[in-house]
């Protein structure tokens, strides 16, 4: 998203992000474009690293480096109609987990799995994706918010004709343990009557499941994984990137955050400006998670007596 490497005006970006001030968060981003001018970083970790240097994109050949995490190319990939709007050529150079999905989304003219070295395509502008949202100079009016913008063909599970179809994901990445919920802190959710629930946490037994909570079908590939979110009545799940999934396929998705929630979810108390099918969770007090899941229990008996 073209953020500042100093700490002050990060947090005023950051402060700009959560309230929805798109407009001031661009005014920083182009400024942080032109103090960056000619300041190489390509020694930095690659999701720290910024590329687009304010270059315009209209009829070039543009690269586009997805260089954050899967969740986060989920995301911003429905940027792409738009670029290849204006562009000559959109290359897109991504996880290569990601490409059989990615190749339902209309725009790219070139697909290439990301590696270490440089990207096989001739360019003529390069930009990461999370860039993308500066380039168009995106608002809260203006966001790409329609859904699915990805596709993948619904895969079944086994489970009781009739329930309500649930996927369960409770732990997120390693770089920010607030974003999980301890297993047992779930257990609540396994007791609601006419309900399925789908263990769809990636390596769900190092994560804390235990045998004889819920359906444990094992582990998919990404597109896969995309089928059966597909199939689902509703996903559950942490801030991770099943949530951005379950939202970029249009299937009904609650997102549990912990109370320093990430930028992207902005102060909205229930809903996502980017998904419109995600209902937002909320720690009230920090790493307090009953009250989170106590609520979630409540709405899903509910949502499963009327299903």
């Amino acid at each position: 998203m073209s953020t500042v490497t100093e700490k002050e005006p990060a947090d005023l970006w950051m402060q700009h992000m959560r309230n929805g001030e798109l407009e001031e968060v661009w005014k920083l981003s182009d400024r942080a474009v032109e103090e960056r001018a000619g300041k190489p970083c390509w020694h930095w970790p690659r999701h720290l690293q910024y590329i687009w240097d304010g270059t315009p994109l209209a009829g070039k050949r543009v690269l586009v480096r997805c260089y954050h995490g899967l969740g986060d190319t989920i995301q911003f990939i429905r940027y792409i109609p738009l670029l290849k709007e204006i562009a000559g050529e959109v290359i897109v150079w991504a996880q290569a987990p990601l490409l059989p999905l990615l190749k339902t989304v209309p725009g790219i003219d070139q697909l290439l799995p990301l590696h270490d070295s440089s990207p096989d395509a001739e360019y003529d502008v390069d930009v990461e994706i999370m860039e993308l949202p500066h380039v168009f100079r995106t608002t809260l009016e203006t966001l790409p918010a329609q859904v699915p913008y990805l596709h993948a063909d619904p895969i079944s599970l086994s489970g009781n004709s009739g329930n309500l179809k649930v996927g369960l994901v409770w732990r997120a990445g390693d770089w920010d343990a607030r974003r999980s919920v301890p297993f047992d802190e779930l257990i609540p959710l396994f007791g609601i009557e006419k309900t399925d629930i789908y263990i769809l946490q990636a390596g769900a037994e190092s994560a804390g499941w235990k045998p004889g909570y819920g359906i444990h079908p094992g582990e998919f590939d990404v597109n896969t994984y995309a089928g059966v979110i597909k199939n689902l009545d509703l996903m559950i799940s942490v801030d991770s990137m099943p949530v951005h999934l379950a939202g970029a396929l249009g299937v009904p998705v609650w997102n549990l955050l912990h109370a320093d929630a990430d930028w992207r979810w902005m102060k909205h108390p229930n809903e996502s400006v980017w998904y419109p099918t995600m209902r937002l969770f909320r720690q009230e007090k920090a790493g307090e998670w009953k009250s989170v899941i106590d609520r979630v229990a409540a709405e899903l008996e509910e949502r499963s007596s009327s299903h």
